[in-house]
């Protein structure tokens, strides 16, 4: 079955295109966004590994005004999934760190968890609504989730900390399944996509019989 959805990719910086190469698989078109207009015509919103620094930097430039528009599309609803660095950019809280971010998740990160890049991993672990099937989790340079609110959903962890996690519209992993053959994590956002349309067309026809 095709999906009708279109997925952004957030393309200023970070590995965008096996992102973009994911969603496209699973049915639903894709596009790159780098302008604030691109994102009236999205269902949802990736934010993909890369550099936080470098991102951040980004966000200093009065002249960016995207990620205000994110950052309120976001808090109306708007699902989005960050993966490593986008974990940490939708992270309220970075220990040791007061770097720019869209600060939106009940969550506190700790950046480069793992050491450098060298003690980077794959790791096979179990994510329950995922299913039985362990998942190729690789790890690069990731963060960990630390601590969260009581509003966060917890949906993965290992000896080190959390790994995967949703709050309402938002949903991050500290791995990169992107560049795994496994699909799941997402097909998992997809389906919050879907459930975000169903949860707004219902408030529209009870609005409208009102």
């Amino acid at each position: 079955m095709v999906n009708t959805f279109t997925v952004g990719i957030l393309g200023l910086q970070g590995d965008f295109k096996e992102h973009q190469n994911m969603i496209e698989r699973l049915g639903a078109k894709s596009i790159v966004v780098k302008h604030i207009s691109q994102l009236d015509s999205i269902d949802g919103l990736i934010i993909p590994g890369g550099e936080s620094t470098a991102i951040a930097k980004l966000t200093e430039d009065a002249a960016v005004d995207i990620f205000e528009a994110m950052h309120n599309k976001i808090l109306a609803g708007m699902p989005v999934y960050g993966t490593c660095m986008g974990s940490i950019f939708l992270a309220k809280d970075i220990e040791g760190s007061c770097q720019g971010r869209l600060a939106l998740m009940d969550i506190t990160v700790k950046r480069n968890a793992f050491g450098p890049q060298k003690f980077s991993r794959e790791q096979e672990i179990v994510i329950p609504i995922l299913g039985p099937e362990p998942f190729p989790a690789v790890f690069i340079r990731a963060p960990i989730i630390t601590s969260c609110k009581s509003s966060v959903v917890i949906l993965a962890r290992i000896n080190e900390g959390i790994i995967m996690a949703r709050q309402n519209n938002m949903l991050i992993t500290s791995f990169h399944p992107e560049i795994t053959d496994d699909m799941r994590v997402h097909q998992y956002f997809l389906s919050m996509l879907e459930s975000n349309k169903l949860t707004n067309f219902s408030e529209f026809v009870y609005l409208n019989r009102s």
